[in-house]
């Protein structure tokens, strides 16, 4: 099973507890929630090999810190304030990749690079969201209408021509 294909069974797994919050519409969120489950079974190879082990536990809170991160910002009133915890998910995102290819030698190759990948682009999200909040004047994000069809703006099919589309999901 691909890594792609993991993350597709995942969230089909996710309970609706999760799945209805507005956060969930965040990409960075969804990959960091999976991203948190995966580094828990990557463990068995992690503790395995003498060479790897001590980095286990920087390994687990990094990986935890990105979706913990985006939680507390996600929640915060201000664009300035979001973005804070955006930049602290950011650094976490980057500490995680770090610690995942310090343990690559324990890993199958496959999942490392997996690993490594799915880290970059929450980097590539987060690096685009953090100035965009940091320059919001609202309040709050303003909430979709039910019939505004356009994808959030961490979204693959957003592009940058869409900023006129992307506004309502700010």
């Amino acid at each position: 099973m691909t890594d792609d294909q993991e993350f597709d069974a995942w969230l089909r797994s996710v309970p609706p507890e999760i799945t209805t919050d507005t956060i969930w519409r965040m990409s960075a969120y969804r990959y960091s929630l999976f991203l948190s489950l995966r580094a828990q079974t990557d463990l068995r190879w992690i503790l395995a090999h003498r060479e790897t082990r001590a980095h286990a536990d920087q390994l687990l809170r990094a990986v935890g810190g990105i979706s913990a991160n985006i939680d507390e910002g996600y929640s915060r009133s201000s664009g300035k304030e979001r973005a804070h915890f955006y930049e602290y998910a950011l650094g976490s995102t980057r500490e995680a990749r770090g610690w995942y290819y310090k343990c690559s030698a324990a890993l199958p190759e496959e999942i490392a690079l997996a690993r490594l990948r799915r880290l970059s682009r929450i980097v590539r999200i987060l690096t685009v969201v953090v100035p965009r909040e940091r320059s919001s004047n609202s309040m709050w994000r303003k909430r979709a209408s039910p019939r505004d069809e356009s994808p959030p703006p961490d979204h693959p099919a957003a592009t940058s021509s869409s900023s006129q589309q992307t506004a309502s999901w700010n």
